[in-house]
């Protein structure tokens, strides 16, 4: 270190007869020095009017310096903590004097002047400790030697250093409004609304701005550069500074890599390999998100958890110079979820559920008496529906239901059963649920497994249509009811247009052809055909067949369209 202080006299102390400010504010050769990155690599020179980023090691000073040619120039010194608290101070040194002690007239020995500023503590003008962006300004500074000193006591961490002598004109941090704060302005179970006043540094300056909203679940950032820094933490290793003049090669250790390493040259001479970085500094993916939005003050942060706290920062960024100022972040608590009402279902009783779009509804079955099994109707109205059934709190079945199913589930004396049910995708769902411990005195008719209506085509005449369906080995009563349609009714028209749950009260009896009973012992012979008379040439009609249970409960098979001949 003492080394790198003494190639930094040689520069700041030249054996020329005046003071030279380093860097120069020459605008010319400044932007030179600016466009030209490594001008400042590693260099314990503080530029005039150029933010710097550095890195420090734990419990390691580091010094920086730079020069006051006059008395009563302003100064601003700004310095920006990245991921972990900063112990800062700033002090000023007298220039020596640049003329011997004989009066000669000629200049100390290089050697002397050094040993002079290193001697010297200088004066303590500021110091601070905290993770707060936190500034030191005068209007009226001494010229002299001013040396920055930062030590981070936590961890290795990132900062960052802005030094001005024209904090008038340069302007480069955004300012705030006479009001700060970030302001929740509507809240919702996954979205909350923020909004803040604009910048006066886009209306009044004229310069361009952008707003990064920033949310987490931790806590709030007092910069953007923490927040890259927290971002960025899984790429630490490959973001660390090159060994230089300034610390010693030891200091790797701090990047994960093994003690018995320590002492072998080699492995520092020799490029680390990425995958050893990224193995021994790997960390777990951090929940945060980082978004730019432009000139607007407004902005929905939609996607979040019900019931759940979050961090919510703002900042304006000058995106010419890609320099941030803070809002004063808020934090709000998300709503919880609506509680579901519990439906109570009655043993043997058909209850009608209404599920709203991806929506999930609740029920529940307590048997009053000692019961084998439970057995579950279910029948779809619309679009498929997801089914879970619990019992006593584990998992049983889950399946996806379209139409009519029908599930049994071993019992279990005083058991519990909860059932959930979760909409589809497409649209809102309608079904009927029919729980019992006595199936055989159910009030759901029952059905065979195939509850299509079979049309026959060499059947038909231009005044007929003869179908046939399956019954089962219950006798029940069988309805069949016709409506005539354009003749591009389709199956995709018929599913999204008929609630299925609908029974033959809901038609009108000009539509009805007749009802009946059947059934059969043999399932095979379990079959009834029926031709409908009385129909129009060319035309397409829609036939349907419910089965009525003896609760008076009805289920409709699958609807069939049927077109007469046009000739005969």
């Amino acid at each position: 270190m003492v080394l790198l202080l003494w190639c930094l006299l040689w520069l700041l102390l030249p054996l020329s007869s005046r003071t030279q400010k380093l860097p120069t504010r020459d605008e010319e050769l400044f932007q030179i020095q600016i466009r030209d990155k490594a001008f400042f690599h590693d260099s314990s020179v503080i530029p005039d009017g150029a933010e710097i980023s550095s890195y420090l090691f734990r419990d390691t000073p580091k010094r920086y310096f730079f020069v006051v040619e006059e008395d009563n120039t302003p100064l601003s010194v700004t310095v920006t903590p990245c991921d972990a608290p900063l112990e800062w101070k700033l002090s000023l040194q007298e220039l020596p004097e640049e003329t011997s002690a004989e009066g000669s007239g000629d200049p100390e020995p290089l050697e002397q002047q050094k040993q002079q500023i290193i001697n010297e503590e200088g004066t303590e003008l500021f110091s601070y400790r905290g993770n707060d962006v936190e500034y030191f300004v005068s209007s009226s500074s001494p010229s002299g030697l001013y040396q920055l000193e930062l030590l981070s006591t936590e961890k290795d961490t990132h900062f960052k250093v802005y030094a001005t002598t024209t904090p008038e004109s340069d302007q480069p941090y955004p300012e705030l409004p006479y009001d700060p704060r970030v302001d929740v302005t509507s809240l919702g179970r996954t979205t909350i609304t923020l909004a803040w006043k604009p910048s006066p540094t886009a209306s009044l300056l004229k310069q361009p701005i952008q707003y990064c909203v920033v949310i987490n679940k931790e806590h709030n950032f007092k910069s953007l550069c923490a927040v890259e820094a927290k971002l960025s933490a899984d790429d630490a290793f490959m973001m660390a500074p090159k060994p230089g003049l300034d610390f010693s090669p030891f200091d790797f250790a701090h990047f994960g890599f093994p003690s018995d390493n320590l002492g072998k040259e080699r492995s520092f001479l020799a490029k680390p390999s990425p995958k050893l970085g990224r193995h021994v500094y790997s960390r777990p993916k951090v929940d945060i998100q980082k978004i730019c939005i432009g000139n607007k003050n407004i902005f929905t942060v939609s996607d979040l958890k019900p019931d759940t706290q979050y961090y919510f920062d703002v900042f304006v960024v000058n995106t010419n110079s890609n320099m941030s100022t803070a809002y004063v972040g808020t934090f709000a608590r998300t709503k919880e979820e609506a509680k579901q009402k519990t439906v109570e279902l009655k043993d043997g009783k058909v209850t009608d559920v209404f599920v709203k779009r991806k929506g999930v509804k609740f029920l529940r079955f307590a048997p009053v008496s000692s019961h084998q099994k439970v057995t579950f109707f279910i029948h779809s109205c619309l679009d498929a529906v997801q089914i879970q059934v619990r019992r006593d709190g584990k998992l049983f079945l889950s399946h996806s239901v379209e139409g009519i199913r029908q599930f049994q589930v071993r019992g279990k004396p005083k058991a519990k059963y909860l059932i959930r049910l979760k909409g589809n995708k497409k649209g809102a769902s309608m079904l009927k649920i029919l729980a019992t411990t006595r199936p055989s005195k159910q009030s759901f008719p029952s059905l065979p497994e195939d509850t299509r209506i079979k049309a026959f085509d060499k059947l038909r005449t231009c005044s007929s249509a003869t179908v046939a369906w399956l019954g089962t080995q219950e006798r029940n009563k069988f309805c069949i009811y016709k409506k005539e349609v354009d003749d591009n009714y389709n199956e995709d028209q018929k599913k999204r247009e008929q609630n299925q749950c609908l029974g033959p009260d809901t038609r009108k009896k000009s539509e009805k052809v007749l009802c009946k009973y059947f059934h059969s012992q043999n399932l095979q012979k379990a079959v009834t055909t029926e031709t409908i008379k009385g129909l129009q040439p060319g035309k397409s009609y829609l036939l349907d067949v419910y089965v009525i249970g003896h609760g008076g409960h009805s289920v409709k098979y699958q609807s069939k369209v049927v077109k007469t001949r046009k000739f005969c």
